[in-house]
């Protein structure tokens, strides 16, 4: 018997899991009310921006992938790009030779909320009331903060009240950051939420005529109104130290939607796995199975050194492919259906010997090559960072002044199944818009400011994130949706408990109890953009014999803090309709329910 921190949750009515336990019973309350897992997601998705606003916000993005029953498996994204004013030659002319990770200068167009909106005209059945009612409420009355949330804003209470102060208004009322679980309200933005249903109710009975008004009260109404007038007349003290007036128009708001999109997906020992495209880092997940099917997984021990050293290798290769080639495909060719086929995946596989690489190892793409030499140069490069003050993550538990990121699964008795990776928006960001209650994103820092990338900068293109749910479908009709926080980590914690679920059968949470690791390899995406060639992290369980074997083997190995490594969640449905879900132990904040 494999003894897990928590039982596998199961049932048939619905199964709710997300990275804060309040968010997954709110989810849950909408499935008892009768609304279906679109619902679920939206009321989930809006509540943890209140209760977990250092990792995400409605200014923020949001992709998603999901079914209905009985249909095509489609992608929401609600990533938005960047604003008209957002060049190359103005971000070099304020002395820049990176975007900041905080500020902003590092802002996109807001997806977030658009995306939950569209998620809810679209395949939800709920009214806006419905499912806005307990984030506004949270928001209003107030929640348990987190400790991890006040010792991030006791980290920054300092910085708010100098350079940023109506971020001081918001998260220290009083002059005083919030103590560990105390009650925690967020009025102005229990007002603007409340409003934007007001205003959707006023539009008339119709609900999809009601979230429509909603969603161009956002775009072009009230709030666009303060986001421009804030970044207007705002210089923003960010991350390079020095203080930058932003881009940012109401007129780049009024200009975009969130919208659907096909999935990109492979096959890989019976499961058919879909993610994004390549303006998120999905399609790494897919490339890293296609490689690891030309090396027997299966035959290697789940918790031993040659399982974690192919793995680490195949994850090196595959991210050198992303910071090569990937960006928005609406706005370069990017060659994804080379670097996905079965032959380019043989090649990859080849590289992957008996010691651990140093080496970036883009792959030669015809037509391409020249981006692959030019990621070579950009690694070995030192930027040069200033010391970050708010800045933004890729692990959130390194430092309590990162932000991250957020996850929920939602499976409903229907099957109808989502999985949705919100972040950006974080109180780290970017000061709060005042009146408002919440933040601008920090998303353009992914962006590069050299010329002829498929991620330079440029007016129109979504910036290339970490943001990266999962869904995966068998063939004997087994169909999941899960997904991590965690930046640059999502797709390599994501690969190992897919792969531990699909050779050893392991169940969900016994997945998620395993010891993690990851590498550090290649070129970060987040200010200030390092890479760290052969470098690994690795939870202490593994063993004191593994880490001196993967050693032995040539990986420069940072033993973590005992459980501190990733945050999954997972949802899935069997075909005679059980319904399973998961959630990490780790930082002790994620939960599934369900019944």
């Amino acid at each position: 018997m494999t003894f897990t921190t928590r039982p596998e949750i199961r049932g048939t009515f619905g199964v709710v899991t997300s990275t804060h336990w309040i968010a997954s019973t709110v989810g849950m309350g909408i499935l008892e009310r009768g609304g279906n897992a679109f619902d679920a997601a939206v009321a989930t998705g809006l509540t943890l921006q209140v209760v977990e606003p250092h990792l995400n916000g409605p200014a923020g993005d949001m992709p998603a992938i999901f079914q209905k029953a009985g249909e095509e498996i489609q992608v929401l994204c609600a990533q938005a790009p960047a604003p008209a004013g957002a060049t190359v030659d103005h971000y070099k002319a304020q002395g820049l030779a990176l975007i900041p990770g905080s500020g902003h200068l590092a802002t996109v167009i807001p997806g977030a909320f658009d995306g939950w909106m569209l998620m809810l005209r679209d395949h939800g059945t709920m009214t806006l009331r419905d499912v806005m009612a307990p984030a506004i409420g949270y928001a209003r009355d107030g929640h348990p903060v987190l400790p991890r949330v006040a010792n991030t804003i006791a980290g920054l209470a300092e910085y708010f009240a100098e350079h940023w102060p109506s971020s001081a208004e918001v998260w220290t009322p009083g002059g005083k950051a919030p103590a560990p679980h105390e009650r925690f309200r967020n009025p102005d933005l229990a007002r603007t939420y409340a409003r934007l249903v007001e205003t959707g109710e006023a539009a008339g009975d119709d609900r999809g005529t009601q979230i429509d008004a909603a969603r161009d009260e956002w775009a072009g109404g009230f709030v666009a109104e303060a986001i421009d007038a804030f970044v207007r007349d705002t210089d923003v003290m960010d991350v390079s130290g020095a203080a930058h007036r932003g881009v940012l128009t109401r007129a780049d708001m009024a200009g975009w939607r969130a919208a659907h999109e096909p999935s990109l997906a492979t096959d890989y020992h019976g499961w058919t796995v879909h993610k994004t495209g390549p303006w998120g880092q999905g399609p790494v997940l897919l490339q890293a199975l296609a490689i690891l099917r030309h090396h027997d997984i299966a035959a290697m021990d789940p918790m031993g050194a040659e399982f974690v050293h192919t793995v680490i290798e195949a994850m090196k290769l595959a991210y050198a492919d992303r910071e090569a080639y990937y960006g928005d495909p609406n706005d370069s060719a990017i060659p994804m259906d080379h670097l996905l086929s079965d032959a380019y995946a043989a090649e990859r596989a080849g590289l992957i010997g008996a010691e651990a690489s140093h080496e970036q190892r883009p792959g030669r793409v015809p037509g391409f090559a020249h981006l692959a030499d030019a990621y070579i140069a950009r690694a070995a490069r030192d930027f040069g960072a200033a010391d970050a003050a708010p800045q933004e993550p890729t692990m959130a538990h390194l430092t309590e002044k990162r932000g991250d990121t957020v996850h929920l699964d939602i499976i409903d008795a229907q099957g109808n199944m989502v999985a949705a990776t919100p972040s950006g928006g974080w109180l780290q960001s970017n000061p709060v818009v005042p009146g408002l209650g919440f933040p601008l994103n920090s998303r353009a820092q992914m962006f590069w400011l050299e010329e002829g990338l498929p991620t330079t900068l440029a007016p129109g293109r979504r910036p290339r994130t970490t943001l990266t749910p999962t869904l995966a479908t068998h063939a004997d009709g087994r169909r999941m949706v899960f997904g991590t926080p965690g930046g640059d980590q999502q797709d390599q914690w994501q690969l190992i408990w897919f792969l531990r679920f699909v050779h050893w059968n392991i169940e969900l949470q016994a997945c998620m109890d395993a010891p993690l690791f990851h590498s550090m390899h290649f070129q970060g995406s987040f200010y200030p953009r390092e890479a760290k060639p052969g470098e690994m992290m690795i939870e202490p369980n593994f063993g004191e014999s593994v880490i001196a074997d993967l050693r032995a083997r040539g990986h420069i190995v940072h033993v973590a803090e005992p459980w501190s490594v990733g945050r999954l969640t997972a949802a899935l449905r069997d075909p005679d309709g059980t319904l399973r879900a998961a959630a990490t132990p780790r930082l002790m904040q994620a939960y599934a329910v369900g019944r």
